[in-house]
């Protein structure tokens, strides 16, 4: 069987026991589902949950099913320790999609158009207090360049504001938006087509940030390790994937916009409402039994499902001018910081590596901390104490102001003024140089257990609960 959602999903209910959840009561989509996510966060717990009853909708939702390194791991076949170099090595090879029939694609079990493809069919959730309304944030939206006729996928957010008409809104620099200021300008609507619920290698091929436009979905089979399975659409020109859960299918008309947001982004703020495009609605497809596949915004999911992509291919650009870089780590509790680990030759490794991420993320990275090869990236006590011990504060930080922007998401992309306006900024970013002097200048050692002791230690077999004193 192909591999799709409903696989991985079988699959951490075998390899990862107890990372998925249940609620068989019937749950709200304004603010009850994330209500539930937001709950399990503040006990720093972020299982996947499967609401099976959502009011208003016959569908059910399932959230924070990408909200964990470990699982994106597990998707692609890996550790956690070496799911980045792992990821970023492997779409050397891209694998292009494969075209099946319509009879094969279960996407294709419900068609809805005209009339019936209304936005209310879906259990589409409102997540935060301050939200303009139910949002769509679990979606790859897909497009065609009208030059090259090249398909581009990337996520985006997209807001429900009437039964057959969602705004959306895509960054300046993205694919996306460079392909719909190309319609616009030749005045021809922008055929898109929205596919919710896939397998998360697919998902994170569509947020990997490449060079070009398009590539996304021969990096999915990349990722995926054999062909994404693809099917044309009902009523646009596009290829969507077979085994998603859900499509939705629609045209961008030129030149006319409508009021988008607030929404709260990654940063966990409100910052970028405003006039925006708008998708016209023209059909909905779904799988029988359709889940509905949902993004915590603004929440640890958010940032996670984001940044294993960003990390694979900060990972990728780093080699190409320190090959000795051994791990990137863009914590799960912010998307502004990046650890970098390299196996240090000369001064300049730490300044090289650093700007090579902030060319490939310079709108979100705010801080990049480098540290030697024998620091776990993914261990905060280790990159503090890295920084603590090995960084000489008065020459190893520095600091590049008005680095990108203006604005963006973040709120230090503007300024606030009184009477409620903002004016947009230029962002700055720090690099921290936590590594030791490179060779041959000798550093104090840190303090360990041999390894070979550590390799000889079976933990399973040596311990047990200690019930007491014997009296």
């Amino acid at each position: 069987m192909a591999k799709d959602m409903r696989t991985f999903i079988d699959q951490v209910v075998r390899d990862r026991p107890g990372e998925i959840l249940v609620v068989d009561e019937e749950v709200d989509p304004k603010f009850g589902i994330t209500g539930i996510a937001s709950k399990l966060a503040s006990q720093n717990r972020f299982p996947a949950v499967l609401c099976r009853k959502v009011r208003g909708s016959r569908l059910p939702v399932i959230i924070n099913l990408t909200a964990s390194y470990e699982r994106l791991a597990l998707a692609l076949g890996t550790t956690m320790a070496s799911m980045v170099p792992d990821y970023a090595n492997r779409p050397s090879a891209k694998i292009p999609p494969k075209i099946v029939e319509r009879s094969k694609a279960a996407v294709k079990e419900i068609i809805l158009k005209g009339n019936e493809a209304r936005m209310s069919v879906l259990p589409v959730p409102t997540h935060n207090e301050f939200d303009a309304g139910p949002y769509i944030t679990g979606d790859t939206l897909i497009c065609k360049d009208p030059d090259s006729g090249a398909l581009n996928v990337g996520m985006y957010r997209i807001q429900v504001q009437k039964e057959q008409q969602l705004g959306v809104w895509m960054w300046d620099t993205h694919h996306g938006a460079h392909i719909r200021r190309k319609y616009e300008e030749l005045g021809r609507e922008m055929e898109v087509a929205i596919a919710i619920g896939h397998h998360p290698a697919y998902v994170m091929a569509a947020v990997s940030t490449l060079p070009g436009i398009g590539g996304e979905l021969e990096e999915a089979g990349a990722l995926l390790g054999e062909p994404l399975e693809v099917v044309p659409a009902e009523t646009v020109d596009l290829p969507v994937p077979a085994r998603a859960e859900i499509v939705i299918e629609g045209k961008i008309p030129p030149g006319e916009r409508a009021f988008e947001g607030p929404f709260a982004e990654w940063p966990g703020t409100y910052v970028a409402e405003g006039d925006k495009p708008f998708i016209n609605v023209t059909a909905i497809t779904m799988r029988r039994d359709a889940i509905y596949y949902d993004v915590f915004s603004s929440n640890r999911e958010h940032t996670v499902l984001g940044s294993l992509p960003r990390m694979g291919v900060i990972y990728r650009t780093i080699k190409q001018y320190v090959p000795g870089v051994k791990n990137v780590n863009i914590p799960s509790h912010g998307r502004m910081y990046c650890y970098i680990s390299i196996k240090k030759e000369t001064e300049m490794d730490v300044k090289r590596a650093a700007m090579a991420a902030l060319n490939v993320e310079p709108f979100n990275l705010k801080t990049v901390v480098v540290v030697d090869d024998d620091i776990d990236v993914f261990n905060d006590a280790e990159v503090l104490w890295a920084i603590g011990t090995r960084c000489y504060m008065e020459r190893d930080l520095t600091l590049l102001p008005r680095l990108a922007g203006p604005g963006g998401l973040n709120p230090v992309g503007y300024e606030f003024h009184p009477d409620g306006t903002k004016t947009p900024v230029m962002i700055s970013a720090l690099i921290v140089d936590a590594t030791k002097p490179a060779p041959p200048i000798p550093y104090p050692p840190r303090a360990r257990v041999p390894q070979e002791v550590l390799d000889r230690i079976d933990l399973d077999k040596m311990l047990k609960e200690f019930k007491g004193f014997e009296r």
